[in-house]
């Protein structure tokens, strides 16, 4: 079974947004003085828009993710999580 979040995707992507620009090993602000995960706790939700940006542009799967989305069989977690898992693949890819 694929795991199912509790949180939203826009909330995931907000933090993870908010996180990389805050974080010391993401090359982000620096000695914060408290823990990066403190802070994205208070301002991930003003990266909501970045968040929705992102989403709107994963509406247009490319060929590779529907090939891995057909691949993966019935159940919808499993399909969104290949055809991510595709899109992810596909930016790691050498480039021609």
């Amino acid at each position: 079974m694929t795991s199912v979040s509790n949180t939203s995707p826009i909330e995931r992507i907000a933090r993870v947004i908010a996180a990389e620009m805050l974080s010391p090993n993401a090359e982000g602000a620096g000695e914060l003085g408290r823990p990066v995960s403190e802070i994205v706790d208070t301002i991930w939700s003003r990266e909501t828009d970045r968040a929705l940006a992102v989403l709107r542009t994963l509406r247009e799967p490319t060929a590779t993710m529907i090939e891995a989305g057909r691949a993966a069989g019935d159940d919808p977690a499993r399909i969104w999580s290949a055809m991510v898992n595709a899109a992810i693949a596909e930016a790691s890819a050498p480039a021609d």
